[in-house]
């Protein structure tokens, strides 16, 4: 990597120029835990070279599929999390095809392998054995628990890392069993964090001319993600439940949560010091004609004191504590009605300019259709010619002014590119 290609983010449109990561080239070994870290790394220019066996990688055929119509090249899963990548077949239990790898090994800067602990090793593709091809490689393996521990040889499938790393037990509401959160969330969150080590461990190669391993675990990937709720039980010894819309605020306060509208929902946070008030709320309502009795008293005075400091005094009075849920619980029913009334856009854009803080929680629907994402281009148009069709893809998570972010081709078909890069390694001899 180039020393000073870290650009400054910027707002700017998606140009033709060299990716920051141009000159990198990773050799892909992960299986599905992995493969969001290579994407991120192929995004960024760097070339990917996936090393597929015969049969190609089985996330090949994990659904959803384009059209609803199974095979290798239509799985939507497989397409999103391999974007710019080339594809090659070796067979690593054949002496031939592992030689191929060792060579390719010599021109790469980065491998990324998902195997358990110790299994290169075996085979005499370990770090150690990487960096005696190449002294200055960098290896990153992404397992379930990392390379060392009692847990290392653990199977560790998505919902075992959001498990075991304490997510799922926040996740949801609190009459509800422990929830997985949606699709895959361990799996990112370890292929995030591996990325960023990989980009790490490539500018300190640069200064210093040395590789070295980037041991990732996906428990402790995931275990950073409980918001507060480690140092809660480290401090006080409470432990955090789940509490669903309410978050650390464990009761129903009016404009905090999810609320339905005509068409969706929204999402509040009505009375924190970041926006406008909840008398700012109440005098909307008046004047929509839809403030019921809560314009009069004790409800008036009693939303216009509504906020996180009012929440800390809640229960200073035990002999006032029923009367001040029942206001909050007939407050929470007439803004539900109030909020029914309108369309989700309405009701977030109308908000917006109030100083009101309500989200618009957005269906995948919203987002292709978000114009703000529409201004800045966000979605991706890429052909597939054995599809016959042109997708969108997600866009980028960052923008450089001097490189780049782009999807310049699309994700590849098994063993598309052996030829190719087998040519490639040839003429390094």
């Amino acid at each position: 990597m180039r020393r000073g290609r870290f650009a400054i983010i910027g707002a700017v449109t998606l140009g033709n120029g060299p990716g920051a990561l141009d000159d990198i080239r990773v050799l892909d070994l992960a299986g599905e835990i992995g493969q969001y870290c290579t994407k991120l790394l192929a995004d960024l220019g760097a070339d990917v070279i996936k090393i597929e066996p015969p049969s190609g990688d089985p996330v090949r055929h994990l659904p959803p599929f384009y059209g609803d119509e199974e095979g290798a090249d239509r799985s939507l899963y497989w397409l999103n999390l391999n974007t710019n990548k080339r594809s090659i077949v070796l067979d690593l239990e054949m002496p031939e095809d592992r030689s191929v790898l060792e060579r390719l090994v010599a021109i790469a800067d980065v491998v990324v392998e998902t195997f358990e602990p110790g299994h290169l090793d075996r085979v005499g593709l370990g770090y150690e054995g990487l960096s005696k091809i190449k002294p200055d490689i960098i290896l990153t393996s992404i397992t379930g628990f990392g390379q060392t521990g009692p847990h290392a040889h653990y199977k560790a499938p998505d919902i075992v890392g959001v498990a075991m790393g304490g997510i799922m037990w926040l996740a949801g509401d609190p009459k509800d069993p422990p929830n997985v959160p949606p699709w895959k969330q361990g799996y990112v969150s370890a292929s995030i964090h591996a990325a960023g080590g990989t980009l790490t461990a490539l500018y300190h190669r640069d200064l210093t001319g040395e590789g070295q391993h980037v041991d990732v675990s996906m428990q402790e990937a995931v275990s950073i993600a409980q918001e507060t709720a480690m140092q809660t039980w480290d401090m006080i010894e409470a432990l955090r439940t789940r509490n669903a819309h309410k978050g650390v605020i464990p009761v129903d306060v009016p404009g905090i949560g999810p609320y339905e509208c005509s068409d969706g929902w929204v999402f509040g946070y009505v009375g924190s010091p970041a926006g406008a008030t909840w008398g700012d709320l109440l005098a909307w309502m008046v004047e929509e004609g839809k403030a019921e009795d809560l314009a009069e008293e004790p409800y008036k005075s009693f939303c216009e004191g509504l906020n996180l400091r009012f929440l800390s005094t809640l229960t200073q009075d035990p002999a006032t504590i029923a009367e001040k849920f029942q206001r909050m619980a007939h407050i929470n029913e007439v803004l539900r009605r109030f909020v029914k009334t309108k369309g989700k856009w309405e009701m977030y854009e109308k908000s917006q300019r109030r100083r009101l803080l309500f989200g618009l929680v957005s269906t995948p629907e919203d987002i292709a259709k978000n114009p703000q994402l529409q201004h800045r281009e966000w979605l991706m148009p890429v052909e597939h010619p054995d599809l016959g069709a042109t997708l969108e893809y997600p866009g980028p998570p960052y923008r450089f002014s001097e490189t780049p972010w782009t999807i310049r081709r699309r994700p590849p078909r098994v063993g598309e590119h052996t030829d190719e890069v087998l040519k490639e390694v040839s003429s390094q001899k």
